[in-house]
């Protein structure tokens, strides 16, 4: 059927077969992890070069440093308003819902709320500033450093804009295996229904269904609250720009099913990349707006972390006035962009800022522990829908969007498909 030489479509039986094969062949799952690693580490390979290469040839090309620098800082602004919309919002739903009552908290992995809580004790705050700064470029490329490499891309555009029709050469050369590496990132993805399927048989057959059963308030509400966020928060901010939410997500649909398979937005970023240039967003905003908003626009992230802190609140029968809930949320502001780009960081964040605020107890992070990777998916998702949309309102805000592209991508009159 014509239908499944779709890519989403492919993606999405592969979700489906792996979500059959976690439940009912669970010895699989070590097999699956190894399969979903292999696909994502493909996408990781090219996620340095491609941000190094595209931020050069945004700013040393077409672009211009004023414009750069305006971009970083609406971006910022708009990463830090957003965020905080998200936090209070998880915070309002989890007072009228209060899926914390009732929870029992007698039981839990003790030791892995242990080893949490060390990691999270251990963690450097104040050290996020000074590790922007790489001190070997070439370590930052090989660990995927991705703010190093992205300042070492900014750094290296202006310097190259600088030696004038010197680099003029070098700059199509850069262009060049920019194409190379979109190239490469094509045959990867058609490898995506694979590693959609290890990914979700690696998830159930491990972590099994039933656990969800003994969280799901936790999980509706967090989903619903995800669902709001995505409807009516960005639905009206991109209505305000004047482009459609429904169709961006239908442009995007394809990398949705990839990130719902993986549970991670990381392995889409190359190809949001390579969609929002195709849209129409000018290459300077494209090489700023989506690596930094990797880190730093974390929609889906912030809701779970202000939700799962005041659910363990409520297990354990800790009272919290508004003014301590606020406090919260200045506080999940700071750790959240403290533990940018380290993989799987929920639950570590969630131990950084209990041990911060101390009036609620650490050991709550047991209830959480079986469930958090079903929750994944939903932050995975609203982190990279946030970014796909911050990009274009940025771009937009900017007068950097190619408005009649723009919306010939959103009617499907340009290809979705890489």
């Amino acid at each position: 059927m014509r239908i499944f030489r779709l890519l989403y479509v492919q993606v999405l039986v592969g979700i489906v077969l792996g979500v059959l094969a976690g439940l009912f062949f669970p010895r699989f799952a070590p097999v699956a992890k190894g399969i979903s690693e292999v696909f994502i580490n493909a996408i990781r390979m090219v996620i340095a070069p491609v941000i190094f290469f595209t931020v050069v040839a945004g700013i040393a090309g077409a672009g211009n440093l004023k414009q750069a620098g305006r971009v970083g800082l609406k971006a910022f602004i708009y990463f830090e308003i957003v965020s905080t919309i998200a936090l209070l919002l998880g915070l309002l739903m989890g007072n009228l819902v209060q899926p914390g009552r009732g929870a029992a908290h007698g039981t839990g992995k003790s030791g892995q709320v242990q080893e949490l809580t060390q990691k999270a004790a251990a963690m450097d705050w104040g050290s996020f500033f000074t590790h922007l700064v790489p001190a070997n470029i070439v370590d930052a490329f090989a660990k995927g450093e991705i703010l190093q490499v992205l300042l070492f891309s900014i750094l290296f555009a202006v310097g190259l804009r600088s030696v004038g029709a010197r680099g003029a050469a070098l700059l199509q050369t850069f262009d060049t295996i920019n194409g190379a590496l979109f190239r490469i990132l094509h045959i990867v993805m058609r490898a995506s229904p694979l590693g959609a399927f290890g990914g979700m048989a690696f998830t159930v057959g491990k972590f099994g269904a039933g656990s969800l059963a003994a969280m799901g308030r936790l999980m509706a509400t967090f989903y619903g609250t995800g669902l709001i966020f995505l409807f009516v928060v960005l639905a009206l901010l991109c209505r305000w720009q004047g482009f459609s939410f429904l169709k961006l997500l239908r442009y995007i649909r394809a990398e949705l099913a990839i990130v719902l398979g993986a549970s991670s937005s990381e392995p889409v970023l190359p190809s949001l990349m390579e969609k929002m240039r195709r849209a129409g967003v000018e290459e300077e905003v494209v090489g700023l707006v989506v690596p930094t908003g990797y880190s730093f626009n974390l929609d889906g992230t912030a809701i779970y972390l202000s939700m799962a802190t005041l659910f363990i609140a409520q297990a354990y029968n800790v009272p919290l006035g508004w003014a301590e809930q606020l406090t919260i949320v200045g506080v999940l502001l700071l750790t959240s962009k403290g533990a940018a780009g380290v993989t799987g960081s929920g639950l570590l964040v969630l131990a950084s800022t209990l041990g911060a605020l101390k009036i609620i107890p650490v050991e709550g992070l047991a209830l959480l522990v079986g469930v958090d990777r079903f929750m994944s998916e939903g932050r995975a998702l609203v982190n990279f829908i946030g970014n796909a949309a911050a990009t274009v309102i940025v771009g937009l805000s900017e007068k950097a969007v190619d408005r009649d592209r723009l919306q010939a991508a959103l009617d499907g009159r340009i290809s979705d498909e890489p």
